[in-house]
């Protein structure tokens, strides 16, 4: 079986979150959770994501990020590309903030740029038409210059508890596949 590890973005994933649903039902799922999720500093979340890595028990790991999560996975697969040990079978990337945005909340340290280099794993990156922290053409930048696969998913907002998506049965046949299911 394969570990998954949910990387959330800025504040966490709330009880309504469909990560947090995932964490409740399905047996595979690991939240990681960070030390500081409302002033976060790139370096410390890096480190919190290839610890949990590195700890990972079973196989290599599919990463299910969201919102900042998502620019977590790409800054660390950027530099974790000169350590074979820490392995990654894939990755949900399930709306990706643009941090490069003026209208990217403030808080955060050392997100910006957004890496723009090809992931060294499969990708599928979620986007939808209303998200107010990335448009689709954003999306469609990043999921083209990670080497990823782009599903555009409608009218959800920021893909969130908001969206109301609950267990997100869509999500889970896309991490499924990645996991080869």
């Amino acid at each position: 079986m394969t570990d998954v590890l949910l990387v959330p973005g800025l504040y966490n994933s709330g009880p309504e979150h469909w990560q947090s649903y995932w964490e409740r039902t399905r047996g595979d799922c690991t939240r990681i959770v960070q030390r500081d999720w409302e002033t976060p500093r790139r370096e410390d979340w890096m480190a919190t994501l290839d610890a949990a890595i590195v700890a990972s028990a079973r196989t290599a790991p599919v990463l299910v990020g969201h919102s900042l999560g998502c620019a977590t996975i790409a800054h660390w697969a950027r530099s974790a590309t000169a350590r074979p040990s820490r392995r990654i079978r894939g990755a949900l990337l399930v709306a990706p903030s643009d941090v490069d945005a003026p209208s990217y909340p403030t808080g955060t340290t050392g997100f910006v740029p957004m890496p723009l280099e090809r992931l060294p794993f499969p990708a599928i990156v979620v986007a939808s038409s209303d998200d107010e922290y990335v448009s689709v053409a954003r999306a469609a930048e990043f999921a083209h210059a990670w080497g990823a696969r782009l599903i555009e998913i409608g009218t959800y907002g920021h893909i969130n508890s908001s969206s109301g998506l609950g267990a997100w049965m869509e999500g889970q046949r896309l991490l499924d596949e990645l996991l080869g299911g």
